[in-house]
This record gives structure tokens, C-alpha cells and sequence, in this order.
């Protein structure tokens, strides 16, 4: 699994003009990405990594100051960019693997005590956000 985590002031995920999700107060932004290979328990343990990463003001981490997070999947975290001008996602799993392992993160964040706000899987999303720092990451798992 691929994450790209940016430390964010506010964010939101609209799908047909409607906001779906939205945090309104410093927390994180997760992107994640799934490949072909990626099981529950690589999910599990992204989460858990999200939960306690110290990339928030004063060193702290989501799970010390209770800061929200907006996931959202993002299959072109696995985009072969190599040969010509065209991105190929081969790499990416199909949505019948990847959507079951990005609930997985979404589900264990949930139960180690985050607010998870969420995109819509396989919807065209416009995202908004503003980042903070700015502090981007980008985490394999």
C-alpha cells in the first residue's frame, strides 16, 4: 500500500457539487494508493502508522491531539510513468481489491479512535485543501 499524507489547516472531497467530506481544523490528508499484492494486514498497519505519525504542530500526532483525517483512494498512486508520455496503472488494483483494503484503513483508524471524514470510491472527486507547512509525505507500507 502507498499513502501520500500532506499535514493540512482544512480539506474537503466534493463529488457532483456536493461536499462529501471535510475537515475543517489541522489534521491530515491521506491519498491512498493499492496494488495487487496488498492484504488487510498491510492496511491495518497503514493505519496504525497514519494514527501516530508525529507530523502535526508541536511534534504531535493525530492520535495525541484527537486531529481529524480525510482519506481518500487514489489508484493513480501506482502509475508507471517509464516509457512515453502515458501514465499506465497496471500496478493499481482493481476495484474489487482495492476498495474492501481502503475501508480497511478507513475501519481501523475508526477503531483506534480517529474522525475519519471519506471520499466516494471510484467517483470523478474534486479535492480541496489547504496544506500546512507545507508537510507532504509519501509512505509504503
Amino acid at each position: 500500500m502507498r499513502a501520500v499524507v500532506q499535514r493540512v489547516s482544512s480539506a474537503s472531497v466534493t463529488v457532483d457539487g456536493t461536499t462529501i467530506g471535510a475537515i475543517h481544523e489541522p489534521g491530515l490528508l491521506v491519498l491512498v494508493g493499492v496494488t495487487h499484492t496488498d492484504t488487510p494486514a498491510q492496511a491495518a498497519k497503514l493505519a496504525t502508522k497514519l494514527w501516530h505519525l508525529r507530523i502535526l504542530d508541536g511534534e504531535k500526532s493525530c492520535s495525541d491531539t484527537a486531529a481529524p483525517l480525510l482519506v481518500i483512494s487514489q489508484f493513480t498512486l501506482y502509475a508507471d510513468t517509464g516509457k512515453g508520455r502515458r501514465p499506465t496503472w497496471q500496478a493499481a488494483a482493481p476495484g474489487p481489491t482495492a476498495e474492501p483494503l481502503v475501508e480497511t484503513v478507513i475501519t481501523t483508524l475508526r477503531t483506534l479512535g480517529a474522525h475519519v471524514e471519506t471520499g466516494k470510491f471510484g467517483a470523478d472527486m474534486k479535492v480541496s485543501l489547504v496544506n500546512d507547512g507545507p508537510i507532504t509525505l509519501i509512505i509504503d507500507v
